[in-house]
């Protein structure tokens, strides 16, 4: 292993810097701006069984230190990203990737999964357990150990590929999720996703966004997220991927010694398309600012 690699559920990264799904689409449009197989990896945009247009605009939103989303998961559905998008990928990222899944019930997570299984360059799928539950009122199931549960174990029965719950932060007791999925079956968590919040536009007097609530994501959770990876890295015995405000070299040696095995990087792709070149460019001098002679040092955490 190199100095800036990682294991990831038993598949080697060359560095651990992974962009996040929703903020990276399939790829494409970044590969036209460098080659993406600097990465660690990449997580594809979430994956639903049928096509979702999202919800209606305005769906994005700054906000001091971040931003807010409330897309609603628009996607062409797995068929298509089976049929179109994982093809096209082949032609230009020669690594695996992460295949984000989301559904409404845990039958479409299972089958969403099932379907993703047989395809080769999907390395690991990131079940994103932050989805509304249809048949429980529309609580999401991430916020429920039982819930958690259920999908992982229902995903667990239709795939051999590593699973990797993301969890929600909107909760009051993450590790208890996160002990959850780990019992039923998970081979590694992600955490944190975006935390809810809204805006008012003092002018109209309305949200600012469409569906009045969103998720917010960028700098401004950064320390809510490490101290998140550090809590839920303590309990489990199982690889913890951190995101959540990371926007630098510095950011990912944090999120490591907080116990994160990889990390991933969201909204800063948003602001800066070369973001992650960048933090993989920067990082062993900023490694040997810190006398850290290798990643595999910060494994597990340092404290």
């Amino acid at each position: 292993m190199g100095r800036l690699s990682v294991s990831l559920c038993g598949i080697e990264l060359d560095n651990p810097v992974i962009a996040a799904s929703g903020t990276f689409g399939y790829g494409a449009e970044f590969a036209e701006l460098y080659d993406i197989n600097c990465l660690g990896a990449f997580s594809l945009k979430g994956t639903t069984l049928e096509p979702r247009f999202g919800n209606p605009g305005p769906r994005i939103a700054e906000t001091p230190a971040g931003m807010l989303n409330a897309v609603g998961l628009q996607n062409p559905g797995v068929r298509a990203v089976i049929a179109q998008e994982l093809p096209r990928l082949s032609r230009f990222c020669h690594k695996k990737v992460i295949a984000n899944v989301s559904g409404f019930s845990i039958e479409e997570y299972a089958r969403v999964s099932q379907l993703l299984d047989s395809q080769d360059q999907v390395g690991w799928l990131e079940i994103n357990i932050s989805c509304p539950n249809v048949h429980g009122g529309g609580m999401s199931f991430g916020t429920d150990p039982q819930a958690a549960a259920a999908v992982t174990r229902a995903v667990r029965a239709v795939t051999k590929k590593p699973l990797i719950l993301k969890l929600s932060p909107n909760v009051t007791d993450i590790v208890s999720i996160a002990r959850a999925c780990e019992d039923a079956g998970a081979d590694a968590v992600s955490l944190i996703n975006t935390l809810m919040g809204m805006r008012i536009d003092l002018r109209t007097r309305r949200p600012v966004l469409a569906n009045t609530t969103g998720g917010l994501s960028g700098p401004a959770v950064f320390p809510v997220a490490l101290r998140m990876v550090w809590q839920v890295s303590r309990a489990v015995q199982i690889p913890v991927v951190g995101l959540g405000g990371v926007q630098s070299a510095e950011n990912v040696l944090e999120m490591l010694m907080a116990g994160a095995t990889a990390v991933q990087v969201g909204a800063a792709n948003l602001t800066d398309p070369f973001i992650c070149p960048k933090i993989i460019a920067a990082l062993p001098e900023v490694m040997d600012r810190y006398g850290i002679r290798s990643l595999s040092e910060l494994t597990g955490g340092t404290f």
